[in-house]
């Protein structure tokens, strides 16, 4: 991911959620918008202290929180299809989270049992 440097977090501004700038302006309310129909015009005729490339930050973000998403929920499904795993998990019987490194640690060592 490239360096987002106007998108910023803290717990003490709009509850930690990524904002432009350490502004009262959240990524999602940008996204929303555009999602919308607004056009970066529109947006920074509303919020004259935006630039444009906080918008443009702002979708990049976007798009590699999707991506992360989608690379944690390929992830999940790899894993719940280990035979047996699901099972051990709800009885707790899969070694403790911090003993593995990566999901790939996960998926070996249930396959290798």
């Amino acid at each position: 991911m490239q360096n987002l440097t106007r998108i910023t977090r803290n717990p003490e501004v709009m509850g930690g959620k990524p904002c432009i700038r350490g502004m009262r302006v959240t990524v999602s309310s940008i996204i929303g918008l555009m999602a919308s129909g607004h056009i970066a015009n529109d947006i920074l005729k509303a919020y004259p202290y935006l630039e444009e490339a906080d918008i443009h930050e702002a979708l990049a973000y976007a798009a590699w929180r999707a991506e992360e998403n989608t690379q944690s929920e390929a992830a999940t499904q790899e894993l719940l299809a280990i035979p047996g795993l699901l099972e051990r998990v709800k009885q707790n019987q899969t070694t403790p989270k911090t003993d593995f490194t990566n999901w790939r640690t996960v998926r070996q060592q249930f396959q290798s049992e």
